[in-house]
């Protein structure tokens, strides 16, 4: 099993050692097949652009922390704190195979006016991946209960999606191919090298 990963880095760093790690949380566990780096005060599609706020404020505490987030009055995401304290950068937690766990993730998941989730659905999305893991305010500010992957898997690296600005930085880092992966899915024009 690799050794720890270091969270002091800077989170496109830290963002493609996430690949094929195991979050476990509230009964819930899923492999991570996508993440986003956010690099803080470079960074204009970054919560911590603007600087420390009371809403952001564990994006600038330790790394190796969870930052939960309300996303659009519906979900929670989750991110992890990366680089030295008070740099404010964090990988949110795209998307993700659910490895344990899977009926209380459906649970979670599933409503009655919905049709059936398929199995790739259930952690797509960064709003999905946190309901599946029962994500919740409470949680904001803990350390990442995350489990190392045994191999690198293959990763490409291209834009972020879902948001605004700082569109064309390539920060968005998945494993090609796997049906958890958000849409867009594919290789970018340009891969990147496997480290």
């Amino acid at each position: 099993m690799n050794a720890s990963i270091d969270f002091s880095q800077p989170a496109d760093i830290v963002a493609p050692k996430l690949l094929g790690c195991v979050i476990t949380m509230h009964g819930v566990s899923i492999r991570l097949t996508e993440v986003e780096a956010y690099l803080g005060a470079e960074d204009p599609a970054a919560h911590t652009y603007n600087g420390l706020t009371k809403r952001n404020a564990t994006m600038f505490g330790p790394p190796g922390h969870l930052y939960v987030y309300f996303s659009y009055g519906l979900h929670h995401n989750g991110n992890i704190v990366c680089a030295p304290e008070g740099d404010g950068q964090g990988c949110l937690m795209r998307g993700g195979e659910v490895v344990a766990g899977e009926a209380l993730a459906r649970q979670r998941r599933q409503r009655p006016d919905r049709a059936h989730i398929p199995w790739e659905n259930l952690a797509r999305g960064p709003g999905n991946l946190g309901q599946a893991l029962g994500l919740a305010l409470p949680d904001n500010g803990t350390p990442v209960p995350l489990q190392m992957r045994n191999e690198e898997p293959e990763w490409v690296a291209g834009p972020r999606i879902g948001i605004s600005k700082n569109t064309d930085a390539a920060l968005r880092f998945w494993i090609p191919g796997n049906k958890t992966v958000s849409t867009p899915r594919g290789y970018p024009k340009t891969p990147s090298k496997k480290h």
